[in-house]
């Protein structure tokens, strides 16, 4: 499958924005890129979270435990 099929230009662009204003209307677009930005760093923070845990060595005792999680001794 040829990716080039997906590539937009200036005037596809301007045709997808005018129709997303249409449809949401010019007061609800800046809600709508509020929750898309709250979404976008949630999900980094996610995504650092994940690798944070990775990081930390299998022989680190401590590396799954949080302050919740009992204690076995």
């Amino acid at each position: 499958m040829n990716i080039l099929c997906f590539a937009f230009g200036a005037p596809e662009i301007l045709v997808i924005c005018l129709i997303i204003l249409l449809l949401f209307g010019g007061k609800k677009i800046p809600e709508l890129m509020k929750g898309l930005g709250k979404g976008m760093k949630s999900f980094k923070e996610g995504m650092n979270g994940v690798d944070d845990k990775q990081e930390k060595s299998p022989a680190d005792p401590d590396a799954g435990k949080t302050a919740d999680s009992p204690v076995k001794e």
